[in-house]
């Protein structure tokens, strides 16, 4: 435990032997890089002992209220740290092309220091078992993260996404005061409970974690926070904070559960419909997206709904006393947690790509970017098709164990439980319309021709950028084609959340998948053997060569789908929820006039709900401020002489 300790330490003070060194010069990036690396190299050691079975626990004097220094490192944590270490190191050696110190003097520093400091805070909430300690963790992360939000604070854009995300932090934060302070009589000094060593907690114990943690999570509605952030960050900053920091979230719903002995079920129905709700809504929310890292940052929205899925039925699972259900579900759940750590961040890694070479993080600005970053381009379809769980990538593993969950549910009568099935046509759904997103980024993005000169003279993504990108599908394609190499950590994550209740081996349920693999390396194979094929007819065809335009010689840019034109048939089918504006677009006549289509679709919840609402109370404070302090002596003297007779009143009693 002291190595993990040793690498927390280099991880969260990487950045700072940058802070001593010339602005313009290189040595501070580089030195921050190879710190973290080593970091998590160190790391990684104890991580391959918890893979083999083991658990790490550190406890030691701690000269503080409440306390004692325990760390454990078991399997549960281990699913959130394995992807916090590669996010973090794939990250910083992107970072080198992508945000190199000498073209950012202003804020390279500041962007290192609070990377590396967020990475370590991550890592020490992950393996905290001290509610003070976690706390402590927790609030560092969350600061860490406003900077990184606000690294270009210039801009105002970055400025009020910093300032939303602030509030709702700290909101959060203030639910989970309450909610340990709650816990504090049964825990004794601070120190977690074993699983399963409490009783059925109230409710005030839930609905605190549900806003505390789900706040972290970006589960919808209370993501409001999360677009704003992720498309105002640095990509691999949006990379960290989406792919692994709002798992911290799921991670503290997963852990304050397992305390439980009996989980009452409506935590599980709560869980299981909020993970509905979020997953179709972010989803069709990212649909209607022009910016394309807001539209990823709609699509965390929507992977935290699958995880809130899996969550729910484990839940359920342990409400009803059915074993199988808990294993499916959980398992689901952390393995999508993993998962969409991986190609999240390889999704923003290829977005960042794509904008460096652009300067643009508009949809309609792209376009035929396959044919001069080829690279970029294969590895973002990768992610794409990862994201839209198909095989032979990982997300479709994760997404097989929830819907076998939810089919699991049919095999309990006597019980409302196989109500839970809903959850399988809402995870066809989020499916179907992820899929159509994607069509969507990558058909506008990197096929058809240029729609603007940036993109026209767009260059490839340097190595060093690149690299990082293809070692994040590699790992997506691991997990997707060796589904069975992650089920040992799975079975032993999935005990530990429910101590003493006895689980099944897990093994039965992913023999298909064995078969699934199979197919997935014949179709690799498959696509290097086209993909040769075509590499050698490609050499002897003309070098310049039009795309094919229907047998119409004129073609332009503004014959092509917009990112508008190309969603609206989908977006409209939402509208009666999320209330898109729809400008243009009807032609009439044999002879129509030039005709123009734009769509916008505000956030439902920030900009409909809480936007105005806020507005709405600070114009009425203003006003009552005004009315109360009028300048007017007499009305002075009137609050002092009734502030007197309230006092007297009081304290006559």
């Amino acid at each position: 435990m002291l190595w993990l300790l040793l690498g927390l330490l280099l991880i969260a003070g990487s950045g700072i032997p940058g802070l001593f060194l010339p602005r313009d010069g290189q040595g501070g990036e580089r030195i921050a890089c190879g710190l973290l690396l080593t970091g998590v190299l160190i790391c990684t050691w104890p991580l391959i002992g918890i893979f083999c079975g083991q658990s790490l626990l550190l406890d030691a004097h701690w000269a503080v209220p409440g306390g004692r220094f325990v760390l454990e490192l078991d399997a549960i944590s281990a699913a959130f740290v394995a992807p916090l270490l590669l996010v973090v190191a794939t990250g910083a050696c992107y970072s080198l092309g992508y945000w190199p110190q000498h073209r950012h003097p202003g804020n390279g520093r500041k962007l290192r220091l609070f990377y590396g400091l967020i990475a370590g805070a991550m890592l020490l909430l992950l393996t905290a078992r001290n509610s003070l300690l976690f706390l402590l963790a927790w609030e560092t992360m969350a600061l860490s993260g406003y900077f990184l939000i606000t690294t270009e604070d210039e801009k105002a854009e970055a400025r009020r996404a910093g300032y939303i995300y602030l509030i709702a932090t700290h909101s959060g934060t203030l639910a989970l005061f309450g909610l340990f302070a709650l816990l504090a009589p049964g825990g004794g000094s601070g120190i977690w409970p074993a699983a399963g060593s409490l009783p059925a907690a109230g409710s005030a114990v839930f609905l605190l974690a549900l806003f505390g943690f789900g706040m972290k999570a970006g589960l919808m509605p209370l993501h409001v926070w999360l677009p704003g952030a992720h498309a105002a960050a640095p990509s691999h900053a949006s990379a960290l904070l989406s792919g692994v920091m709002i798992k911290t979230g799921i991670y503290g719903l997963v852990r304050l559960t397992s305390f439980f002995a009996a989980i009452p079920p409506w935590w599980g129905w709560t869980v299981l419909l909020l993970g509905a709700v979020s997953g179709i809504l972010g989803v069709a929310l990212a649909l209607a997206q022009h910016d394309i890292k807001r539209l990823l940052a709609y699509h965390s929205v929507e992977n935290i709904g699958i995880i809130a899925l899996g969550l729910g039925l484990a839940l359920l699972g342990r409400s009803y006393g059915q074993p199988e259900l808990v294993l499916l579900g959980l398992s689901g759940c952390l393995l999508h947690v993993a998962n969409h750590g991986l190609f999240k961040s390889l999704l923003f890694l290829g977005a960042g790509s794509m904008i460096h070479a652009t300067g643009s993080r508009e949809i309609g600005h792209f376009g035929g970017l396959l044919g001069r970053q080829r690279w970029t381009g294969l590895l973002f379809l990768g992610g794409a098709v990862a994201i839209s769980g198909l095989p032979p990538f990982n997300g479709f593993v994760s997404e097989w164990l929830i819907y076998l969950g939810a089919f699991q549910t049919l095999a309990v009568s006597g019980s409302p439980l196989p109500g839970a099935l809903f959850a399988a046509p809402a995870l066809a759904l989020i499916g179907g319309l992820a899929l159509a997103c994607f069509v969507k980024v990558f058909g506008l993005s990197f096929l058809g021709t240029a729609r603007s000169e940036a993109a026209a003279h767009a260059q490839e993504a340097p190595p060093v950028m690149l690299w990082p990108m293809a070692l994040l599908l590699l790992a997506c394609a691991g997990i997707g084609l060796l589904p069975g190499s992650l089920r040992p950590l799975l079975e032993r994550a999935a005990q530990a959340w429910t101590g003493a209740l006895p689980l099944p081996p897990l093994a039965p349920q992913l023999a298909p998948l064995t078969v699934i693999g199979g197919a997935g390396w014949l179709l690799v194979a498959l696509l290097l053997l086209v993909g040769w094929w075509l590499r050698r007819r490609s050499a002897a065809a003309p070098r310049q060569c039009g795309t094919w335009g229907c047998g119409y010689p004129l073609s332009t840019p503004r014959m092509q789908y917009s990112a508008s034109s190309f969603a609206d048939g989908l977006v409209r089918l939402f509208r009666f929820v999320l209330g898109s504006e729809r400008h243009g677009g009807r032609v009439a006549g044999l002879f129509p006039e030039r005709a123009e289509l734009a769509g916008h679709t505000p956030d439902p919840v920030l900009d409909r709900g809480l936007t105005p609402l806020f507005s709405g109370l600070a114009r009425l404070l203003y006003r009552l401020r005004r009315g109360i302090q009028n300048g007017l002596v007499a009305s002075y003297l009137f609050y002092i002489a009734l502030t007197v007779v309230v006092l007297l009143t009081l304290l006559s009693r």
